[in-house]
């Protein structure tokens, strides 16, 4: 049964998990994005000022961040009209990944390697974070002809390539539960998560699941490449959705 425990965060030592899952290395001259992703709910009164640094996140060119939107709080009050199953699974996957004993609102997972509640530590992340190698990721988007990703050869064995829509700004007015009568903004709310391939490291091609309703009623997608399930990050991009004329 999932414990919604704000705390939990203090006992899981952030500050120590920021400091060993990452190591800083010689930064490169180009420098890849790095991911952010915010575990969060509108039925959580903790969330809102990492929902607000998530929006400043989006704004930055060497981060792809991430709203994901669990559903256990649900049952408190108010539901939460963008959350779903299947971002809780992914934050549990991050939970047993990184070892933690439990999941909590807010978490930051930064590029699959550390998380915190705390801004602070989150900066550390990204800096030391964005020192390390990673892939590069070229995407072609054409709406005509769809969305393909390039991958280089690579050492790497096992990896998932992870598709992410997203809208790219909401506000809401919350009536009842712990935010009630406050209206509150979020982000990059991803509304759908995608298993697009799984990669044995081979250079290759692979279309993306980027589907018409999805240029219609979404601003963008993410691409996520990690070890595993929901391991390391080897690398991301994000691609934004041309705006259609009203005509």
């Amino acid at each position: 049964m999932t414990r919604i425990d704000r705390r939990a965060a203090l006992r899981l030592g952030s500050a120590a998990l920021a400091a060993s899952a990452f190591g800083l290395r010689t930064p490169r001259a180009a420098t890849a994005p790095v991911l952010v992703e915010l575990f969060t709910s509108q039925g959580c009164n903790t969330c809102p000022p990492m929902d607000a640094y998530l929006g400043e996140l989006a704004r930055r060119a060497d981060v792809v961040a991430l709203s994901l939107h669990v559903d256990y709080w649900n049952a408190l009050g108010w539901v939460d009209p963008f959350s779903s199953p299947e971002m809780t699974r992914r934050q549990r996957a991050y939970a047993r990944a990184l070892g933690a004993s439990t999941i909590y609102t807010p978490q930051m997972v930064v590029d699959g390697r550390g998380h915190s509640h705390r801004r602070e530590d989150i900066e550390r992340m990204i800096e030391a974070a964005a020192a390390r190698s990673k892939l590069a990721l070229a995407l072609a988007d054409d709406a005509a002809r769809g969305a393909t990703l390039s991958l280089p050869a690579s050492a790497v064995r096992n990896a998932a390539v992870w598709l992410a829509l997203f809208d790219a700004r909401h506000t809401t007015e919350i009536k009842r539960g712990e935010n009630g009568g406050r209206t509150l903004a979020y982000f990059n709310v991803v509304r759908a998560m995608r298993r697009a391939a799984d990669w044995d490291g081979t250079a290759r091609a692979i279309a993306l699941d980027v589907r018409e309703d999805d240029r219609r009623n979404r601003a963008g997608y993410a691409v996520i490449v990690q070890e595993g399930e929901a391991g390391p990050v080897l690398g991301a991009a994000l691609r934004r959705f041309e705006p259609r004329s009203s005509s």
